[in-house]
């Protein structure tokens, strides 16, 4: 492939990327969901295209997510254009997962908000280390005052 500004090229990176890249339109139903998406969240494309967000978003944090995505699509405005979040996501066996993103929220021409983009990794494991080493300081402070 010789030609870097082809479509092809893009579609190889969004389909291969380690990360979960996906799309949710207006009403926040998934339209697109690569092979990173496939293996953080154990659904496949066909069973993920066409269902809502809900399908990563545990349920106590729903109401809070959706209030802010329709807002969102509303205004055209997110406070989150450049920062990377940090939220709980649902595997599809219903297992927590810890995630890092950053979102593209996608216009028309007329400036619309038509969807967002979400580029998503698996942070559990290193969640988990960060608590553990966390818990032993706890423990070895409480030694030094005991």
């Amino acid at each position: 492939m010789s030609n870097f500004n082809s479509p092809a090229l893009s579609q190889q990176i969004l389909a291969l990327a380690p990360d979960a890249i996906l799309f949710a339109d207006r009403e926040g139903i998934i339209r697109l969901w690569n092979q990173g998406a496939e293996r953080i969240f154990g659904c496949s494309a066909e069973e993920a295209v066409g269902q809502s967000l809900d399908l990563i978003i545990p349920e106590k944090l729903r109401a809070r997510h959706w209030e802010g995505y329709h807002k969102t699509m509303a205004t055209g405005e997110t406070r989150y254009g450049t920062e990377m979040l940090a939220v709980p996501a649902m595997h599809q066996n219903g297992s927590r997962l810890s995630t890092e993103f950053s979102i593209v929220l996608l216009s028309d021409d007329d400036g619309k908000p038509f969807g967002v983009a979400a580029i998503m990794r698996d942070i559990t494991e290193r969640r988990q280390q960060e608590k553990e080493l966390r818990d032993r300081l706890a423990e070895l402070e409480a030694g030094k005052e005991g």
